[in-house]
């Protein structure tokens, strides 16, 4: 799969969210899940991820990074829900 600049979330072992963005997804990814991806995911593994959002640029991607960690709690995992089909799509064509 090509480099692109995606906002992302994890739900971690305390099921807890984290988010984050990357211009690799793949690589950020095994990051946190080997617990070198971050000192938040670090104490709270295993990770898993549950949602992806495709960017144009670094700039979108850290602006929607930032604007997922406004929300609240019952909004993240309502936008969860609204992207549960397309976290799927992404994982099925990661692993083409």
């Amino acid at each position: 799969m090509e480099k692109q600049n995606v906002a992302y979330m994890l739900r971690c072992g305390d099921d807890s969210l984290y988010t984050g963005w990357t211009n690799d997804i793949e690589k950020r990814l095994l990051a946190h899940q080997s617990g070198k991806g971050g000192k938040y995911t670090r104490s709270r593994l295993p990770v898993t991820l549950v949602y992806v959002e495709s960017c144009e640029t670094k700039q979108e991607a850290m602006q929607r990074e930032y604007a997922i960690k406004q929300l609240s709690r019952a909004s993240k995992e309502k936008l969860l829900v609204c992207a549960s089909n397309e976290i799927e799509l992404f994982l099925q064509a990661r692993d083409e």
